[in-house]
């Protein structure tokens, strides 16, 4: 059966004539819009699109959403092509620049431009294909009914007549959009699903494409700047004699507790950043890592600035009644995106306009901050973007776009703001500490009556209240404290789920193992006692869950016998719309180290639109989930970084990475979030694979602090 899609008041549409000739097709898919809060930040996704169809048969798509790696750039295609029964390769994809007239929200983050854009660009292309199906039935006099469309081309289904869309926009620009326009059934794809490369990937491995580190403009000046090397100090003065001297250097100026150095090149700037001799206040009384542990123990333990985020039932009856009680706690370190291209943007602000461009994840929201910055109204700021070298939620965060605005402002001239590694990794922005602490109540059967989850994270929420195991205990609290440090913080890949799934697939490990039961056994069974006997709403959907779990197990061999010294951990979890199982298979070597062997990943996240995108994000996800559970983490001492490069901060290298197989289940629901949930089961397999070879629990990441690991 096919389904129509009404394009209403909510849905506006236009249409008219393309220069050269053609049909342009501009709409707005507002049902979906919000205002979100701080934390949904990364959960924000652009809904929009503009699609131009030209008189050669060419098919542009502007793609609102900022590429970050995700290939939003090549997947959202995808769906306008299927649906306007296009050739893939007469399809074209620009980037588009911020416009609030034409588009909302263009935001990447939180694994959701294609669930969100879903019902959008197949509309796009849908009615795209009727109109051209129209204007055909007009021109040879028959109904609309009696044609069809294959491959750029509308087709009489009575006759040997046939036309490409090439001639037909034209006559299609002049018609009224139709009100609604049938989508196919599913079983009528012929794209969707397939594997398709990257639309970038050529330009990528040639060197062509170009990123906004690569920004160059005639009378541009590149900028460096000198931030306070500690979070808390500020600048009390400098002298930049020597770093005037230094060739190539233009101008030396401050602002806002920061130095700034322009010239003509990277290199001269970065010198005569070294050159400036700055007078910083005293870091002696900052804040240090130690310190921030023991005020997040003391967060813990206080009821003053506890919120509870969910209470079923009376945890405090089931642990008066319980017959055995497990805990434990955890502790998540400061972790840094590590972005591969460090912050930069472009920036040429004029006495009554300004131009901004490069590489953000919030453009909207990013000129917002600009405009106030800088008093010039929005409307008269042009932001263009360019793909990103990464961002892992690094570049929802504004500061250095609005570090280009100001220095273009005050130095009256363009300027490219070049951050440094250093810079990024020791003032950017981390993951949150946090500690989390767990019990559980457990009758003499070994069931779960009790479950309390507490945490404490510098700057908000980081639990979840209503993912797996809550549904399946009938007295359930989650508990969370705040404590705010000077540390800037914020998202970092898979916000909130990237190290409760650490915590929370670890626990019920735990639980497990202590009761005697099988872990994929009991995990099932904890699902169908939420489906049989749900206490209160949850998140997850209980059969999809499981589904994610038996296939994993049945690819790994689970519960079957292995080879001596060949163990393995089993993690799930749910976020962003989808479900992933994943199994970490290891081997001890003779010198009683471990490593990683195999990967084993089920996934459901609805409908596949780039089978070869799927698998990379996938795969990516655990790769990211590994190399950050065994080797991260950033450290301070009196408010300064110690880990400031890579030869400090150790990331994930290639004979690390293990071989990994992906499953997908079929599914017919719509297509969920891929670029994060991949990545926080990986770190509970891992940790639960250990366990299940040495029988000790680890609690705390970074796990080569252990003597495990090869």
């Amino acid at each position: 059966m096919k389904s129509t899609m009404n394009l209403s008041r909510r849905n506006f549409m236009k249409v008219s004539a393309a220069s050269g000739g053609g049909l342009i097709l501009g709409f707005n898919w507002l049902s979906s819009c919000k205002n979100p809060t701080s934390e949904q930040m990364a959960e924000m996704v652009d809904i929009n699109a503009f699609v131009k169809i030209d008189t050669n048969g060419t098919v542009t798509l502007m793609a609102p959403n900022p590429e970050i790696g995700q290939g939003v750039k090549t997947a959202l295609p995808m769906i306008v092509a299927e649906e306007l029964d296009v050739k893939w390769e007469d399809v074209k994809i620009e980037q588009a620049g911020l416009d609030t007239e034409k588009y909302n929200r263009q935001v990447a983050g939180g694994s959701g431009s294609v669930r969100s854009s879903w019902d959008a660009f197949r509309s796009a292309g849908a009615t795209a294909k009727l109109m051209l199906i129209n204007a055909a039935a007009e021109i040879w006099g028959a109904t609309p009914s009696n044609c069809y469309a294959s491959e750029g081309a509308v087709f009489l289904k009575d006759g040997n007549k046939s036309l490409s869309y090439g001639k037909l926009v034209e006559k299609a620009a002049s018609m009224t959009v139709p009100v609604t326009a049938p989508l196919k059934d599913i079983s009528e794809f012929k794209l969707l699903g397939k594997r398709i490369k990257n639309v970038d990937n050529k330009d990528i491995v040639s060197g062509s494409l170009k990123y906004g580190i690569d920004t160059k403009k005639e009378g541009m000046f590149y900028a460096v700047i000198a931030r306070p090397p500690a979070f808390g100090q500020e600048l009390i003065s400098y002298e930049d004699q020597d770093a005037l001297k230094v060739n190539g250097v233009h101008q030396v100026l401050s602002y806002d507790h920061k130095v700034v150095v322009l010239a003509n090149n990277t290199w001269s700037a970065m010198k005569g950043k070294k050159a400036l001799k700055i007078t910083w206040s005293d870091p002696n009384d900052l804040e240090s890592t130690d310190e921030i542990k023991v005020k997040l123990f003391s967060a813990l333990n206080s009821k003053n600035n506890a919120t509870a985020k969910r209470k079923d039932g009376n945890i405090k009856k089931a642990f008066a009644n319980a017959h055995q009680v497990v805990k434990m706690d955890f502790d998540a370190p400061f972790i840094a995106h590590n972005t591969m291209e460090p912050m930069n943007f472009f920036a040429d602000v004029k006495e009554n306009s300004a131009e901004l461009y490069g590489p953000i994840q919030t453009p909207e929201g990013t000129r917002k901050k600009v405009a106030k910055l800088i008093e010039i109204p929005e409307e008269k700021i042009s932001l263009g973007l360019t793909r990103m070298g990464g961002g892992f939620g690094r570049r929802l965060m504004s500061d250095f776009v609005e570090e280009a605005a100001m220095v273009s402002k005050l130095a009256k001239a363009p300027v490219n703001v070049i951050w440094s590694r250093e810079d990024d990794m020791g003032g950017g922005f981390y993951r949150p500490m946090a500690k989390y602490q767990y019990r559980a109540a457990l009758d003499k059967n070994g069931e779960i009556i009790g479950w309390h989850h507490n945490s404490a994270g510098i700057a908000g929420n980081l639990s979840r209240q209503d993912n797996f195991p809550a549904g399946a205990v009938p007295n359930f609290q989650v508990d969370t404290q705040r404590y705010d440090s000077p540390v800037s913080t914020g998202p970092w890949r898979a916000p909130n789920h990237n190290f409760i799934a650490f915590t929370e697939e670890s626990f019920i490990d735990e639980i497990a193992h202590k009761t005697g039961k099988d872990p994929l056994a009991f995990r099932l069974h904890l699902l169908e006692k939420a489906k049989s006997n749900p206490i209160g709403n949850v998140a997850y959907d209980v059969d999809r869950y499981a589904a994610v779990l038996k296939k994993v197990a049945d690819m790994a061999g689970w519960g079957k016998e292995k080879p001596e010294g060949v163990y393995q951990g089993i993690g799930a979890h749910f976020s962003f719309g989808s479900y992933v199982a994943e199994i970490v298979e290891l081997e001890e070597l003779p010198d009683q180290k471990l490593k990683i062997n195999k990967v084993y990943c089920a996934v459901d996240c609805g409908i596949i639109i780039n089978k070869s995108g799927a698998e990379t994000q996938i795969e990516g996800g655990i790769i990211d989930g590994l190399g950050h559970a065994m080797f991260a983490e950033i450290t301070l001492t009196n408010g300064q970084a110690n880990q400031k490069n890579f030869d400090a901060y150790r990331m994930i290298k290639m004979k690390d990475i293990p071989e990994i197989e992906v499953h997908f289940i079929e599914s017919n629901e719509n297509p969920m979030g891929l670029g994060e949930p991949g990545l926080p089961p990986a770190g509970a397999a891992l940790a639960n694979a250990i366990y299940s070879a040495t029988k000790v629990r680890l609690t705390a990441q970074p796990f080569n602090k252990s003597a495990f690991f090869i």
